[in-house]
């Protein structure tokens, strides 16, 4: 039987792409009287595949933020962020309080200034975690998992471009590869753990 490949695409000038734990933000029981919970309400894939960082620093996707894995804060200001590739960044000003929780309904709109290229090369991703951030040329194109397994991959304008995978709790993947038209690539990797002050500033503020 023949599966469909849905590819994502990435950009950025030649390529085509625009767009752990922090802390200020964890995960915990969600009868927590103490921190202020967030949840999110996303309609579209997109939505549901976009990354999200909470005061600068890299929670996870949209669709993995829920249960046991629901982003708890501390009472206050913070900030949030979604991002997604070929989508202008959705940002919101919330103020948590203790025992309270926040539904944020995304709305992520098109960048009109995203192109896609005609000709690509084919990269799949074999990461572990599956839910590490990805970035290509220093722009975020999704997490891991959506780049790997039967029938996904990034479809990318053929060239010399950096690859990084990012996650906090972890030391960063970075590799450069320079792509011929129409080729096939696999990375494979696993991160290696370390400590929050060794995770890659794309994904972390500063500490």
């Amino acid at each position: 039987m023949r599966t469909r490949m849905q590819p994502m695409f990435v950009a950025m000038a030649a390529l085509v792409v625009l767009a752990c734990m922090p802390g200020t933000a964890t995960t915990a029981r969600s009868d927590n009287k103490v921190l202020g919970r967030v949840s999110f309400v996303a309609t579209t894939k997109p939505e549901r595949t976009a990354g999200v960082w909470i005061d600068g620093e890299y929670v996870g996707h949209v669709s993995e933020l829920k249960g046991n894995k629901k982003i708890l804060l501390m009472p206050g200001k913070h900030s949030v962020t979604v991002r997604q590739t070929g989508y202008d960044d959705w940002t919101a000003e919330i103020t948590s309080q203790p025992g309270q929780e926040i539904n944020l309904p995304i709305h992520l709109e098109k960048n009109p200034r995203a192109k896609f290229p005609s000709v690509t090369a084919e990269v799949k991703l074999d990461v572990d975690p599956g839910r590490a951030a990805v970035f290509v040329d220093g722009q975020f194109v999704g997490y891991a998992h959506q780049f790997g397994g039967l029938g996904r991959a990034m479809l990318i304008a053929p060239g010399k471009h950096q690859i990084k995978v990012a996650l906090v709790g972890y030391r960063d993947f970075t590799t450069e590869v320079n792509l011929q038209p129409y080729q096939k690539f696999t990375l494979k990797t696993s991160l290696t753990p370390g400590s929050v002050e060794q995770a890659d500033p794309s994904v972390k503020k500063g500490l």
